[in-house]
């Protein structure tokens, strides 16, 4: 299954530019993160994501065109040494030319250290990210890349059930390639409006230790996400990620999955505000107040009146988000900032106030 219209883009001689041969970065420990117990997600409240991050300068060897709208890009250290380890379900942060910072899921090989790689489909209607990636970016360039990171952990299961919708295949793909290596059963079911929209259907015939559904909505229709839930065996691990209307069918089927297994589930989006409530934030060193709606977060109040402020994940797990709390109560809604820091700091995509105004320092 592999596209004819696949295009590599490369230097003429095949050599990384002389100008970017820089010397990476030098950097402390890293320490791999994984959860080994399938029950931990069922026990405790989720720790908060905590890593000692690299930050890298890295030049792109290869863009390759996945999918319609989709490129991957291949990064690697200028000098050629090894880059971080990683985990199935890893992203990292990319800081583009244009100073956009965006989340990517590492989607090539984690035994493979010599090279990152992640994907980006182009949202025309976005925040510009993935146009300035598809419209400006060649090979040769620079981009900043700080950590890998993980909240989608791969667990140690009996089996697992892979649910992958659209770009949503990106954190899935290694843990397809783990669990094939590791011999432990599995099963994909992707999907996708169109073969043609679907990146690394190549890649998927490869694996032949489980069993991949390929579902265009153009051969099966609209899926029914929690039918195909069904599907998971007792004791496996279910993990998905894609559009919301997937994310919330698998939630809806949470009881009856967790009463044999797991549930884990990544979105590329900010979630809905649930159980809300209008509150004002005022930024003291701007000198504004802001009405933070019910159904709205602090973050897109703060960004109306600062549309430079920064974010990244707006899901409240990374903390580039985290501002200091000069006054105010705040119910804290994050998986990013430890028990000490909670006392004055919020993160603002997510978190909120517990009753009355909150007072930042902006």
């Amino acid at each position: 299954m592999i596209r004819g219209d696949t295009r590599i883009a490369t230097p003429t001689d095949g050599t990384i530019p002389a100008s970017v041969k820089l010397v990476a970065t030098a950097v402390g420990g890293y320490r791999r993160l994984v959860a080994d117990s399938r029950f931990a997600p069922l026990l405790s409240r989720s720790n908060p994501v905590r890593h000692n991050d690299f930050d890298m300068n890295l030049v792109i060897e290869q863009i390759i065109e996945q999918a319609d709208d989709v490129v991957s890009l291949t990064l690697a250290a200028p000098d050629g040494a090894d880059l971080p380890i990683w985990s199935p379900g890893s992203h990292v942060d990319v800081f583009l030319p244009s100073g956009k910072q965006r989340q990517y899921s590492l989607c090539g090989d984690p035994q493979d250290r010599s090279r990152y790689r992640v994907a980006v489909r182009h949202i025309r209607d976005g925040g510009g990210g993935s146009r300035e990636v598809h419209e400006t970016l060649t090979v040769g360039d620079l981009l900043h890349i700080r950590g890998p990171r993980n909240a989608f952990r791969m667990v140690t299961a009996d089996s697992y059930l892979f649910v992958a919708g659209g770009i949503g295949i990106t954190p899935i793909l290694p843990m397809v390639q783990e669990a094939d290596r590791r011999g432990t059963p599995w099963r994909l079911v992707y999907l996708g409006r169109s073969r043609d929209s679907m990146p690394f259907l190549n890649e998927l015939a490869h694996y032949t230790g489980g069993d991949v559904e390929i579902r265009p909505d153009t051969e099966f229709g609209i899926p029914d996400t929690s039918a195909l839930l069904d599907g998971a065996l007792p004791g496996g691990a279910v993990y998905v990620c894609g559009p919301p209307p997937v994310l919330d069918a698998a939630r809806s089927r949470l009881s009856a999955i967790a009463a044999s297994g797991s549930l884990h589930t990544e979105r590329f989006s900010a979630p809905p505000v649930v159980g809300g409530t209008a509150f004002d934030v005022e930024l003291r060193r701007s000198g504004v107040t802001l009405s933070v709606g019910a159904e709205e977060s602090a973050l897109t109040a703060i960004r109306r009146s600062k549309p430079d402020v920064t974010y990244s994940c707006q899901q409240g797990y990374c903390g580039t988000c985290t501002v200091r709390v000069l006054s105010g109560s705040v119910e804290h809604r994050d998986n990013s900032l430890l028990e000490s820091e909670r006392k004055d700091a919020m993160a603002v995509c997510v978190s909120r106030s517990v009753g009355g105004p909150l007072v930042l320092d902006l």
